[in-house]
């Protein structure tokens, strides 16, 4: 299994080619920048991963560009990063027009606040645990804030309690919440436990807004589903990843196996 953080500022190029035999063997001078991954697309049930989406530089280093959509059947990945594949229609409308994907349904999981059927709240989608090959969700990972996650960790809540989204949330099986108790996360935390989730929440509030001043619903303003979203620019990613690309690509290519 593989996790959206790790897929996260992942640089996505393309073949300056047409003849392409082997797209992991590629080096920089044979390969075009598209971008880097900033956000991860669930197809409208929420429960697989449809592609990623992919933030363009900006012409000029000013006018911002919209973002590329790639399907996650259409990359190869390289040491460098991930190489499309498929040109013909893998990126972009072609790409959602091919898989039948309702667009303006599809959903943004990270950074959704998470609450229960009976309306108790979990705190954000932190991270979300998938199939590489085919994209089946198999966790979704709850965090309260950066610091109560450094205390507890997250709440992992399978697929099958997940319900839907709605009005800006995710919506699971009430008996996740009872789960987490169970789970030992409060006890374990003890009384530093609610101050620790009271501050963490103000921390990633911060932290969101200083790093696009894009704070919405959710931790950092991230989740969401896209038909609710302004299609130039869809959010910010939750932190710069350093020194990922290849362990990426090792993760990757043993998540695919």
């Amino acid at each position: 299994m593989l996790k959206v953080s790790q897929v996260m500022g992942v640089r996505v190029y393309e073949p300056k080619h047409k003849d392409v035999e082997d797209y992991a063997s590629l080096v920089q001078k044979d390969l075009g920048t598209v971008g880097q991954v900033h956000q991860v697309v669930f197809d409208p049930s929420g429960k697989r991963v449809a592609g990623f989406l992919v933030r363009r530089p900006d012409v000029g280093g000013m006018i911002k560009r919209r973002d590329a959509f790639l399907a996650l059947d259409s990359f190869v990945a390289n040491d460098l990063g991930l190489v499309v594949a498929n040109r013909a229609d893998g990126l972009d409308e072609a790409a959602i027009e091919r898989l039948g994907l309702d667009w303006d349904k599809c959903i943004l999981w990270r950074g959704m606040d998470a609450r229960t059927s009976d309306g108790k709240d979990l705190g954000w989608v932190s991270d979300v645990e998938f199939d590489p090959k085919v994209g089946t969700v198999q966790n979704f990972l709850v965090s309260d804030g950066a610091i109560a996650k450094s205390l507890v960790g997250n709440v992992v809540i399978p697929k099958d309690m997940l319900i839907g989204y709605h009005d800006g949330y995710m919506v699971v099986d009430s008996a996740v919440a009872k789960t987490a108790l169970d789970g030992g996360l409060a006890a374990r935390a003890g009384e530093g436990y609610a101050r620790a989730k009271q501050s963490g929440k103000k921390a990633a509030a911060k932290a969101g807004k200083t790093a696009g001043d894009a704070v919405e619903k959710g931790a950092y303003g991230l989740g969401r589903m896209i038909g609710k979203a302004k299609k130039k620019s869809v959010g910010e990613q939750l932190g710069r990843t350093k020194g990922m690309f290849g362990s990426f690509v090792k993760e990757y290519k043993k998540a695919s196996k």
